[in-house]
């Protein structure tokens, strides 16, 4: 049995079921976290999956994705926000529901989704690819959006720039 439809949402359906068998609160959906996975996935996109048995996984770090700083600025977050997250990719023939499952809950990636920090996750697929991206509600893996698409530096230039301007026109009406 394949997913037919709304692989990500069956996939966080288990999880959840999975969780709350351990006394665990269910993951919200999180839409930068789902972002995040979004772009993960794409990444994988054309990749041969070679797995046969549904238990193959690729531990995901940001050192894996040499385009990681791309992908936070698509979903305008930076690291900071997103420090505390669980990458988790995996390459499952046909998204077998059955394996994907199994591939996430009796694999290297049972230890996160065990871990109580975790409160929302972001699940996007690719083909034969499915990646789940877990986050915290910690200022270091809330996923909150912090990219305005205007650097810091830009802004406390002009920042400064305005506050000369200031000065310079109160010194100029006190010499009046």
């Amino acid at each position: 049995m394949t997913f037919i439809a709304d692989t990500d949402d069956k996939l966080l359906e288990g999880i959840n079921s999975y969780r709350t068998s351990l006394n665990l609160s269910k993951l919200t959906t999180n839409d930068n976290a789902y972002c995040l996975a979004d772009e993960i996935a794409k990444q994988f996109k054309g990749q041969p999956c070679t797995n046969t048995t549904g238990s193959n996984t690729v531990l995901g770090t940001e050192e894996q994705f040499p385009n990681y700083p791309e992908f936070l600025k698509t979903c305008h977050l930076n690291a900071t926000v997103t420090q505390d997250a669980a990458i988790m990719p995996a390459c499952v023939p046909n998204l077998d529901s059955t394996l994907v499952l199994t591939n996430f809950t009796k694999s290297q990636y049972s230890g996160s989704l065990n871990d109580s920090k975790y409160v929302a996750a972001g699940v996007a697929d690719e083909g034969d690819w499915i990646v789940v991206v877990l986050s915290t509600n910690t200022p270091t893996g809330n996923f909150e959006t912090t990219y305005t698409g205007v650097s810091s530096a830009v802004k406390v230039d002009f920042g400064y720039y305005m506050f000369l301007v200031f000065a310079a026109f109160l010194l100029y009406v006190q010499y009046l």
